[in-house]
């Protein structure tokens, strides 16, 4: 019995028969283009009903490989079956994103979540000043998560406890950077790809790139382009997803 993951993709669809999930015994993978707005739990409640739908039984598990914010598009990976098994090692691979950084300004959520706070000089950052901070961020870094995200502490949730209006104490985590380059500027907006490892926010990156830079930033624009040996160019979109397995 081949007990190998049917990596479902744009170029891996003529792969999928149909029929019961007894005939995927190493179960599912679908490279999931994730829509903006949708959180990573949206996704899942999604395709979970229309594959316990399709294949006949409320048994399936489904979980995802790596939270994907919701103001953030791109892949998410998403597990079925047998392939659950395996969404630790799948989160636990390279990243890559594409990511929009605003300077000039900052947010408490580091991103569109939460209107502009504080505004700062942003005249003197040039391409070649941007291009020499990205370099000081290779390599193994300490990263303080945002304040405005999933982080568990103490069992609860980080951004519950800063919606609730309650101090929170973030403590640095490390996470290396792979490589990074700058792909556009048009002051006072940069587009920049980054490879990184799990656990990496890009929001901190934008805040602290800001701060390399004698300025302030925050991230505006977000798409995970790759996750492992998964392209963003060969994901599948929901509508896709969705008459596949109609």
């Amino acid at each position: 019995m081949n007990n190998t993951p049917l990596k479902l993709e744009k170029s891996t669809i003529a792969q999928f028969k149909g029929g019961t999930l007894e005939n995927y015994p190493g179960g599912i993978i679908i490279s999931l283009d994730k829509p903006y707005g949708w959180t990573s739990a949206d996704a899942v409640r999604k395709l979970k009903f229309h594959l316990q739908k399709y294949f006949g039984s409320k048994n399936i598990k489904i979980g995802h490989a790596g939270t994907l914010d919701p103001l953030a598009t791109g892949i998410l990976l998403i597990c079925a079956g047998k392939a659950t098994k395996m969404a630790d090692t799948l989160q636990a691979q390279p990243k890559e994103y594409i990511a929009e950084i605003r300077f000039g300004c900052t947010t408490p959520s580091y991103d569109l979540e939460k209107e502009i706070d504080e505004w700062y000089p942003w005249e003197h950052i040039t391409s070649e000043g941007i291009t020499d901070a990205l370099e000081g961020f290779i390599g193994v870094i300490d990263q303080i998560p945002p304040v405005f995200s999933a982080k568990l502490i103490n069992g609860v949730r980080s951004y519950e406890l800063a919606r609730a209006g309650k101090e929170t104490e973030m403590k640095p985590s490390k996470v290396e950077i792979y490589k990074s380059e700058l792909m556009f500027y048009d002051p006072p907006v940069a587009i920049v790809r980054i490879a990184c490892s799990k656990g990496t926010y890009i929001r901190s990156y934008a805040r602290d790139l800001g701060v390399a830079l004698n300025s302030g930033a925050h991230l505006t624009n977000l798409r995970r382009s790759a996750s492992g040996e998964f392209r963003q160019e060969n994901s599948l979109t929901i509508d896709e997803i969705l008459k596949l397995f109609s």
